[in-house]
């Protein structure tokens, strides 16, 4: 048998020119991911940028608001991810130390800060190009739009707290406490 013969029955196929490009440009854009990781205020910084542009296209051309509703309904459904404990008190128990004795566990959410970023960059650039086109541009009462997302939020928002109360968890950090210089 040949060697190619040999290579379609393992199954191993030599990577043509089109395999060879995606996997170029999938570690290119896995190097980047890589070195903006530990630069949070650059990536949020840029992220806002990305929201300001959408939401100034939306308001200049008066459309797009199922877009927009979607996409809050989205990074609303993510920021709840980013609240929310890994391991949910409510069906595992507690994991928090109820008293001194016991290990002290840090929080540890259910979506980390970088793929909540990630994931609400992606989904604004996703709906900042689909503003490029008419055909979701569907014609709706926005306010009613409005009004039921901040229903929504409001009430996730509460349901969210009560949980937090309940199970006495803190889902942000501020980070390592400084005390001030020693007398001599």
């Amino acid at each position: 048998m040949s060697s190619l013969e040999l290579d379609e029955l393992n199954g191993d196929e030599r990577p043509n020119a089109i395999q060879s490009f995606k996997h170029d440009i999938e570690r290119r854009y896995q190097r980047l991911l890589d070195t903006c990781s530990p630069h949070w205020r650059r990536r949020w910084t840029f992220t806002l940028f990305v929201f300001l542009l959408y939401f100034l296209r939306v308001f200049i051309w008066q459309g797009w608001y199922i877009v927009t509703y979607a996409l809050g309904i989205y990074i609303l459904n993510l920021f709840i991810g980013f609240l929310s404990p890994r391991d949910d008190p409510e069906f595992s128990g507690p994991s928090l130390p109820t008293n001194a004795s016991d290990e002290f566990r840090p929080f540890q959410r259910r979506l980390p800060e970088f793929t909540f970023w990630l994931k609400t960059t992606k989904a604004v650039l996703f709906a900042l190009v689909l503003t490029c086109s008419r055909v979701f541009d569907v014609p709706v009462f926005w306010p009613l739009l409005l009004v039921y997302f901040c229903m929504l939020f409001c009430l996730t928002m509460e349901k969210q707290i009560k949980h937090m109360l309940k199970y006495k968890y803190v889902p942000f950090s501020f980070g390592k406490k400084h005390y001030g210089q020693e007398t001599k």
